[in-house]
């Protein structure tokens, strides 16, 4: 009769061990869920203070210095670069220029006269390596700039440049074309108002001759 009773009680302990394990491994999987999320937050945290501290990093570093031709002379310095490049865009904007090598070997060719600007990071050289010589042939002044996507800016385009000519002289109708247009864009209803503000011829020659003698300075 003990022995029975001793038997019965195992199989109560060992049933209800059972359902102990049971309950428990119910209960890791139902907080299963919310611990994964938790770590996916966590992570998702970590990733993110790892990309803002690479990005400030980055932000912290020197630029990579430009590659630059080394037939890129004469190379503007900072302060040359800023006259050219702002009077490019002020020449872009009186319709004063030719832009792309096409461009400007075809108004070079027709004897057109002004400042080549070209730009010393173009790939590959073979592109734009023919301009200095054929300027020199015609008399006309040239001069390096860095970048060609300054370049692109100064010309009011958002695509890189490799060589503008900013003429001499503006083309004749070239003035009344802009405001044709302008007007034309008005009655359509579409802004109307120019990238850059043109400036009067007086202004625009005076920047022009400051341009072309530090660059003939250059390269006497």
């Amino acid at each position: 009769m003990g022995k029975d009773k001793d038997k019965d009680a195992k199989k109560a302990a060992k049933k209800a061990a059972k359902e102990a394990a049971a309950a428990a491994a119910d209960a890791a999987a139902a907080t299963a869920p919310a611990a994964d999320k938790k770590n996916d937050k966590k992570t998702k945290e970590k990733k993110s203070k790892d990309a803002a501290a690479d990005a400030e990093d980055k932000a912290d570093r020197p630029p990579r210095p430009r590659a630059i031709l080394p037939i890129a002379k004469p190379l503007a310095d900072d302060k040359l670069a800023r006259k050219v490049l702002k009077l490019a865009k002020s020449a872009t904007a009186r319709k004063q220029v030719k832009r792309g090598v096409k461009e400007v070997v075809k108004a070079l060719r027709k004897g057109a006269t002004g400042v080549c600007v070209l730009a010393g990071d173009v790939s590959p050289v073979d592109v734009i390596a023919h301009l200095p010589v054929f300027c020199e042939d015609k008399g006309v002044g040239y001069v390096w700039v860095s970048s060609k996507e300054a370049l692109g800016a100064a010309g009011l385009t958002k695509r890189p440049t490799s060589c503008m000519l900013v003429l001499a002289t503006r083309p004749a109708g070239a003035a009344a074309a802009a405001a044709k247009k302008r007007a034309a864009k008005a009655k359509e209803g579409k802004d109307s108002k120019p990238p850059v503000e043109e400036e009067d011829d007086k202004t625009f020659d005076a920047a022009y001759k400051e341009v072309a003698a530090k660059v003939a300075a250059l390269t006497a």
